[in-house]
């Protein structure tokens, strides 16, 4: 079973090339980081996936109803701007809108959003005066109510601080154990190494490498794709890793 299969996916845009004949499978239970420098393509992939951008190649998500594919697959796009003075808890159930449903199965899927979130206790305060970091927190679970099987999060943790961009990668590995996976985009690469299953690196529209984060992410590739060496550390916990200076050139 897969919960987003795309082949041949290309995106041109004038005379550049944004994403080039791209393959990718994503099952349940993971949590895949799509990672690259500026330009790369990152933003361009999952909204051509979604049926936001024209393509060529096949999505299955773009070839579903809207209303089937907001209940398969929710969208965190790296925008953040909250245009109405609503409260967090309106603007979280928001998220219900593919169901429908019971009164009382929109107010539980809300709670739950805004427990996984560590937003319980803003529930009444109004979304439009929170800090920016807030705001985003509301709007991953506005995501998050929306309870599908799949998730693509532009740059989530952008703007967060240490804790909650931890927080929010451990949101996403709690979703890929329940058996749902994430799509999320990342200029992080110590959080795409640690907290993902799988790394698809991107450099001008094409496919670099993809697989497990240590295999991805080799001196060589971070060098030429990135212009940066790291250091890096494999623990118990995951391997963990860190830009430390631009490459030198060969």
């Amino acid at each position: 079973m897969s919960l987003l299969t795309l082949r041949n996916l290309g995106v041109t845009r004038g005379q550049r090339v944004t994403v080039d004949d791209l393959n990718l499978t994503v099952p349940p239970g993971e949590v895949l980081g799509l990672i690259g420098p500026n330009g790369a393509g990152k933003t361009t992939l999952m909204r051509a996936a979604l049926g936001l951008q024209p393509c060529t190649g096949d999505s299955n998500l773009a070839a579903m109803s809207a209303t089937d594919r907001a209940r398969h697959a929710a969208w965190l796009p790296q925008a953040r701007e909250i245009a109405w003075p609503v409260t967090v808890e309106t603007l979280v159930g928001l998220g219900r809108s593919p169901h429908g449903g019971a009164p009382a199965d929109k107010a539980a899927a809300i709670t739950r959003a805004l427990d996984r979130t560590d937003l319980i206790t803003f529930r009444h305060r109004i979304a439009t005066e929170l800090s920016g970091g807030e705001q985003a927190r509301v709007l991953l679970a506005r995501a998050l109510a929306q309870e599908t099987p799949l998730l693509l999060a532009d740059e989530p943790v952008a703007g967060l601080d240490p804790a909650h961009q931890i927080a929010t990668m451990e949101i996403f590995a709690g979703l890929a154990a329940e058996g749902r996976s994430v799509v999320v985009s990342l200029h992080d690469l110590g959080l795409a190494a640690r907290h993902c299953t799988r790394l698809l690196m991107l450099d001008r529209g094409r496919m670099v490498a993809l697989g497990p984060p240590a295999e991805v992410l080799t001196d060589a590739r971070l060098a030429r794709v990135f212009g940066v060496e790291a250091w890096r550390q494999e623990t118990p916990k995951g391997l963990l890793l860190q830009p430390m200076s631009l490459a030198q050139d060969p």
